[in-house]
């Protein structure tokens, strides 16, 4: 771990004895104040050091893996649409996706403008939904305990969400942001995890081995998270504040019954086809995905 890494991974440290310098300095602009507007600048420069290293590099093949989810599922904020899909690099989440559960007998509650604020989370489909392991693997870490709290599927919820909850999270460990979450290491360098898991849901502790299709915990609503989701990404190491984004392939169904074999676009409702229709998963292929501009 670079010196970098470790200011950064313990920036709430840094940050907690940079303001308490500030504090109880009582005489103006001196040597202890500068002390502790620099302990705040580094550690600002430790976390644009940190994200700008996971920016992955280019030409990376998708390994493809199963969908990790069973029903109908909507695809958004993901890579087939655009890279980075999160707008960012930090986190590892270069090529994450969220999917949204959506069977056609159980419709989702709609955003609504002004009211409700917020919904219990046990009103959306995807709530409780099955979490399933993308390939054979071992269980790396899991992180559990954090609530299931309400929807933020209205203007005055996401205005929350985005401005304060968002940005008081981001200054937190990678848990705030994550919320429940497991870490599944899927051999020959590659990492799969889970965000946003239901509390109390996850059946598998660290060292377990799994296998494909193998339920791994309940889809939640913890974290950083505006309704009941699934985060899902590829990272090349088992720390998302180290490792950087992988991309990833699966094989699905779309709504017209056309068989697809890469990733979902934004907006698209599709099924998954499982481990039958293709060799096996952390299979490298060459399907295109969206390019990242060249660095600056």
């Amino acid at each position: 771990m670079s010196l970098w890494s470790f200011i950064w991974k313990r920036r709430v440290l840094f940050f907690g004895v940079s303001l308490v310098i500030l504090v109880v300095n009582h005489r103006g602009f001196g040597p202890l104040w500068w002390v502790g507007v620099a302990v705040g600048a580094v550690v600002l420069l430790a976390g644009w050091t940190v994200r700008r290293r996971q920016r992955p590099p280019q030409g990376q093949a998708p390994a493809l893996v199963d969908v990790p989810v069973a029903g109908r599922w909507l695809a958004l904020n993901g890579p087939g649409t655009k890279v980075p899909s999160h707008q960012t690099h930090s986190y590892a989440q270069t090529y994450a996706i969220d999917l949204t559960h959506h069977p056609a007998d159980a419709p989702a509650p709609a955003f609504r403008w002004l009211w409700p604020l917020g919904r219990r989370p046990g009103q959306y489909p995807a709530f409780g939904s099955p979490i399933l392991a993308p390939g054979a693997g071992v269980v790396v870490a899991t992180v559990d305990g954090q609530r299931d709290h309400l929807s933020r599927t209205s203007l005055p919820g996401l205005v929350y969400l985005f401005l304060v909850e968002g940005i008081v999270r981001s200054l937190g460990q990678p848990r705030h942001l994550l919320g429940n979450h497991l870490i599944l290491d899927l051999g020959e360098g590659v990492y799969a995890a889970f965000a946003h898991l239901r509390r109390g849901s996850i059946r598998v502790s660290a060292g377990d081995q799994v296998v494909a299709g193998q339920q791994l915990a309940d889809c939640g609503n913890s974290g950083n998270s505006s309704e009941p989701h699934l985060h899902f990404q590829l990272m090349s190491g088992p720390d998302p504040e180290l490792a950087h984004g992988l991309p990833f392939a699966w094989c699905y169904r779309d709504d017209d019954g056309v068989e697809h074999r890469g990733v979902p676009k934004n907006g698209d409702y599709f099924q998954p086809r499982w481990r039958e229709f293709h060799a096996g998963a952390g299979e490298r292929i060459t399907a295109p995905l969206p390019v990242l501009p060249a660095p600056r």
